[in-house]
């Protein structure tokens, strides 16, 4: 098979591994700066081009998008599905996991477990939206931040209402969510590949750290997920519609809760935490998987 991995960084962990584990099971493999690539609008032909050449030819796409360039990374994510080239994770897939009010109102509406959230613009609901995700103390996210950055906790109802105010008069879209204390700065990553948790990992976030991102120092152990946590992480993935997804929960008083689904989840943490091969996994389930035009958007939505 010819595989295209569309990565901005190709020697970053995950990127390497995925090259490794392609060629080692006989796969063609290449990768392309997402943002170098370029289209040709077109109803007869469309083309996604990279450096003056059509990129054409590939069974398969792997979209590693970075957020930052999401807006980008989906348009030339649709422009191969629109020539029929299977995609591990589509476009509107991503577009979903990225916009984290949206994908927190479709796992709410499958009954997927999640903490209390509130979501308002006018600073005038300010003492609602507080008293919504249960008072202080309350998290307070910015709906644009990544790895952590723009994760607020707020000690106090004065301390949450001065974040509030100040997000608001920057013109900034953020929500509230209730603080799941007895988390105690831990978190679970549940890697689902094709409607399977396949590994998971506990993270936790360093001494006075609520936030557990191994980005920000936390570390990283194997862990033993519950059968509703593992039905939790399947269902999220799932109705997102995304094949490979990291799905991150929290462990309530209430049972799992979910805070974010990332479609496009890294994999040393997770590889190296639990040992196993997450990259060949990726690849095999590409091979079982990737057949022309069974891309079920088709570029569209």
């Amino acid at each position: 098979m010819r595989i295209l991995i569309l990565a901005r960084k190709p020697r970053l962990y995950s990127h390497r591994r995925l090259v490794e584990a392609a060629k080692k099971r006989g796969h063609e493999v290449r990768v392309v700066n997402t943002l170098r690539c370029y289209m040709n609008i077109s109803s007869h032909r469309p083309e996604v081009r990279y450096q003056g050449e059509r990129l054409d030819g590939f069974d398969a796409i792997i979209p590693r998008i970075g957020a930052s360039v999401t807006f980008y990374g989906m348009a030339v994510v649709r422009h191969f599905e629109m020539q029929g080239v299977y995609s591990v994770n589509e476009s509107v897939a991503i577009g979903r996991s990225r916009d984290k009010l949206r994908s927190l109102q479709l796992l709410a509406r499958k009954g997927i477990g999640l903490p209390v959230t509130g979501f308002a613009h006018s600073p005038g609901d300010t003492d609602d939206v507080i008293r919504i995700a249960g008072g202080a103390p309350l998290v307070i996210k910015l709906l644009e931040g990544t790895h952590g950055r723009g994760v607020i906790l707020a000690d106090t109802y004065n301390a949450a209402k001065s974040v509030i105010e100040s997000f608001s008069a920057l013109d900034v879209y953020f929500m509230t969510q209730e603080f799941i204390k007895e988390a105690g700065g831990a978190d679970i990553r549940a890697f689902v590949i094709g409607g399977k948790v396949v590994a998971s990992m506990k993270r936790q976030g360093k001494k006075g750290e609520f936030r557990s991102n191994l980005h920000r120092g936390g570390s990283a152990s194997p862990i033993r997920i519950t059968p509703e946590e593992r039905s939790t992480a399947v269902r999220a993935a799932k109705t997102l519609g995304l094949n490979v997804a990291g799905v991150d929960m929290l462990r309530s008083n209430h049972g799992p809760v979910v805070m974010e689904v990332n479609s496009s989840p890294g994999l040393e943490g997770i590889e190296r935490a639990t040992g196993k091969d997450i990259a060949s996994m990726i690849i095999e389930f590409i091979e079982k998987n990737a057949r022309p035009n069974r891309t079920r958007t088709k570029g569209t939505g």
